[in-house]
């Protein structure tokens, strides 16, 4: 297997500065990532490249020989970078982006015209997956994340911040009624999840105090994009975030319910990326695109 260059750089820093720890700042990362790193490497390797003890880390056969190969690499890739920035600094080349399908199909599809439109030298690479990415393994430039942040050795800007609402369409609402209070819902069709039952518990906050909800129904749809569309078709009551259901809010398909109950905590959304020390300006490009078109975020209700 090919090593990859974010591991053989992490190698060589931690090499020349004689320990993980020392290496972290160089590559903007956390010790911890570093030896994550060097452990791939070794993996992809086959052999042990690094001695360690509580005390000193050492190259082993193995390591030295491989070290002055790579040194080589790094250098070469690290000039290459210079000259290619130093030319012209415009934001350039392939992008890797990852976030989740409600993102993308929702949200960032209808912008990339005109990111793409602005930046004509660079060729987006859009990954949507609601699975968590490995941003060093699989060479992602870019991560829109939704939720609390539990990697630190990344950068992160918010970009904003979403909510879930409760909501039916007109034609479902017609036949059942219009629910009332959040105690109504139990009397109503909700379409849930059997893959994920906590999705099933609905919060609302009623005279001061919290109530939970297990709401259930006829239907389970596995994701938010499938219970959107089975929703719209008036099959049932949906709790969605906003990023997914805006558009059919406004255009009058879905109706919000129960909007003076809410419980709902916003949950920030942040553009996740490697913390370098030269940012590749396609990169900065975009993240600061994403801060631009997304404020205020326009799948505000």
């Amino acid at each position: 297997m090919i090593a990859h260059a974010s591991e053989l750089a992490a190698f060589v820093r931690v090499v020349d500065a004689h320990g993980f720890s020392a290496a972290a700042p160089a590559l903007g990362l956390t010790p911890s990532a570093v030896s994550k790193l060097v452990s791939r490497l070794e993996t992809r390797l086959g052999v042990r490249l690094l001695q360690r003890t509580t005390r000193a880390l050492h190259l082993t056969a193995d390591g030295e020989a491989f070290y002055g190969a790579a040194r080589r690499i790094v250098a070469d890739m690290e000039n290459l970078e210079r000259q290619i920035v130093g030319q012209s600094g415009t934001a350039q080349g392939p992008l890797r982006v990852t976030t989740s399908l409600a993102f993308a199909t929702h949200v960032l599809a209808p912008a990339i015209g005109a990111f793409l439109e602005r930046h004509p030298l660079i060729q987006l690479d859009l990954l949507p997956t609601d699975r968590v990415v490995d941003m060093v393994e699989e060479g992602i430039d870019v991560a829109i994340r939704i939720g609390r942040l539990a990697d630190s050795s990344f950068m992160a800007r918010k970009i904003g911040e979403d909510k879930r609402l409760v909501c039916a369409a007109p034609s479902y609402l017609a036949r059942r009624g219009m629910p009332k209070q959040p105690e109504d819902l139990l009397r109503h069709s909700c379409i849930v999840s059997r893959e994920r039952p906590y999705l099933n518990r609905w919060q609302f906050k009623v005279e001061g105090r919290m109530l939970e909800l297990d709401v259930n129904g006829r239907i389970a749809g596995g994701d938010g994009e499938l219970q959107l569309q089975l929703a719209l078709q008036g099959l049932g009551v949906a709790r969605l975030t906003r990023l997914t259901l805006a558009h059919a809010v406004r255009d009058g398909a879905l109706v919000p319910l129960l909007t003076e109950f809410s419980a709902d905590e916003p949950v920030p959304i942040h553009a996740v990326y490697p913390h370098r020390r030269h940012l590749a300006p396609k990169v900065t490009a975009f993240v600061n695109f994403l801060i631009e078109k997304f404020t205020p975020p326009p799948w505000e209700i």
